[in-house]
């Protein structure tokens, strides 16, 4: 993986927007203390997703049971919301073919088919159980705390639907819970009604989850390599260890993020990967940029409403879009590239009487394109003065979105210290939370100042 940050200066753009060069070197001065703190903070219980770069024991007991019982199921279903759901999205869009699900079973090569429903849309819910065949399906809830209140709903409803086709007996081993090791109430059903459960790791937050059994299960179960994953990801780790800003990949692209921001005012976080199969991780990148770093009050409690907005696209999708916005719209923008060197390539072919306007194209290739779009987006945006940053990879396989997705979560660590913030709390959640506890009755949790579930329209617009 290869971070390009050029662009992100002055001289590089237009020589009146962007970075100095002599900032570049503030950051290099700071950067000592900010990798301190890191580590400081790790040794007080913080930063947990740093271990995840050693989990021999964990991804081979997946992995035998992926290779064993799994192998009973032809449909995996994923129940969970946010950081249990985004993360396994991601690397099935990425390390999968694409209309995973309409392919035929040999060319899955017999591993199931996969449903993640990470909503309480009953359309959603309805349409999938009505095409799952409840007899041979495996059912993977997922939620650390074990008390999310979309999860638990999901799960009342598919456990019905279990029951009601296999008898409860049978439905347990249908199952596998996903959460807490020693508490909360998956965990408790689990103990009770002997349940299969899987362990998130205490000090792992929801959204840095994905590389803990919350995404390697659904991704051994579809025969994705989760040790490759594993391998990618201690890769960017022992790169962020590195005490030397520049040879610190996700320490350089948090404080460049974190600089445009704090001293341009650029609080906009656009991230653009060219390619559809990494769609679901500029969504994934959103929840974990958002969440970690959108905060009302520093470490100390002092009022900061810090936080840049992160934003998804698609490249070439979203030159046609967001791209005009980026181009001539506000200098409060960082939109960071993400490209695929090696695909698999579709030569454009010619033909008879072809127009001038197209007789260009043929003898180039689709991947050609596409590539060649991207870097004349980030061109064109220089020498608009807009700031922009590409990280590329060698390739879509296991070990370097493994790479990629640590690279991100390491760069949010740093970003945290950057912006003195907790990044893995979320006050904010926990109210909405809490209101929606109270809406529904949920025992302990007082209704007085909570919403209510009236759901009739305002007098000025009934009838409209």
């Amino acid at each position: 993986m290869k971070l390009s940050y050029g662009r992100m200066f002055s001289d590089k753009l237009d020589g009146q927007h962007g970075l100095a060069r002599a900032q570049l070197n503030d950051l290099i001065q700071r950067f000592p203390a900010v990798i301190a703190e890191v580590d400081t903070r790790r040794q007080r219980g913080e930063y947990g997703f740093y271990g995840l770069g050693d989990q021999g024991d964990v991804v081979r007991g997946i992995k035998k049971f992926a290779d064993g019982v799994g192998q009973a199921y032809d449909h995996v279903l994923v129940l969970g919301i946010g950081g249990s759901a985004l993360g396994m999205k991601t690397l099935l869009s990425a390390l999968r073919p694409p209309a995973w699900n309409e392919l035929s079973d040999e060319a899955r090569e017999y591993f199931p088919r996969i449903t993640i429903l990470e909503n309480v849309d009953p359309t959603s819910i309805a349409g999938a159980l009505s095409r799952i065949d409840p007899r041979r399906v495996f059912v993977n809830v997922i939620s650390k705390s074990g008390g999310t209140a979309e999860t638990a709903a999901q799960y009342l409803v598919v456990r019905a639907w279990l029951d009601q086709a296999l008898g409860p007996d049978a439905a347990v081993r249908h199952l596998a819970f996903t959460t807490d090791p020693a508490k909360g109430p998956l965990r408790e059903l689990a103990a009770r009604e002997g349940i299969a459960a899987l362990d998130v790791p205490p000090e792992v937050g929801g959204r840095f989850s994905v590389l803990t059994p919350v995404g390697l299960l659904p991704a051994a179960l579809i025969g994705i390599d989760i040790e490759r994953l594993i391998q990618g990801a201690r890769k960017a780790l022992d790169e962020a260890q590195r005490p030397d800003l520049l040879n610190n990949p996700a320490g350089l692209y948090s404080a460049l993020l974190w600089a445009a921001d704090a001293w341009l005012g650029a609080r906009i976080h656009v991230l653009m990967p060219y390619s559809d199969r990494l769609r679901d991780f500029a969504a994934w990148f959103v929840q974990l940029w958002a969440e970690s770093l959108g905060k009302r009050s520093d470490r100390r409690g002092q009022p900061i409403f810090a936080g840049p907005t992160p934003v998804p696209a698609v490249g070439a999708t979203d030159q046609h879009t967001q791209v005009q916005l980026f181009m001539e719209g506000p200098f409060d923008k960082v939109v960071t590239f993400v490209r695929v060197e090696e695909v698999d390539e579709i030569k454009i072919p010619t033909r008879p009487g072809l127009p001038d306007d197209f007789a260009y194209l043929p003898g180039h290739t689709i991947g050609e394109l596409l590539n060649a779009e991207q870097e004349a987006t980030s061109a064109a945006l220089a020498r608009m003065g807009r700031m922009n940053a590409t990280i590329s990879l060698p390739r879509l396989d296991a070990g370097s979105v493994g790479e990629l997705i640590m690279f991100m979560q390491l760069a949010t660590g740093f970003a945290g210290v950057w912006y003195g913030v907790n990044p893995f709390d979320q006050p904010g959640v926990e109210l909405g939370k809490r209101l929606t506890f109270a809406a529904m009755g949920r025992p302990g949790y007082s209704r007085e100042g909570s919403v209510t579930l009236d759901q009739s329209l305002p007098s000025d617009l009934a009838g409209a």
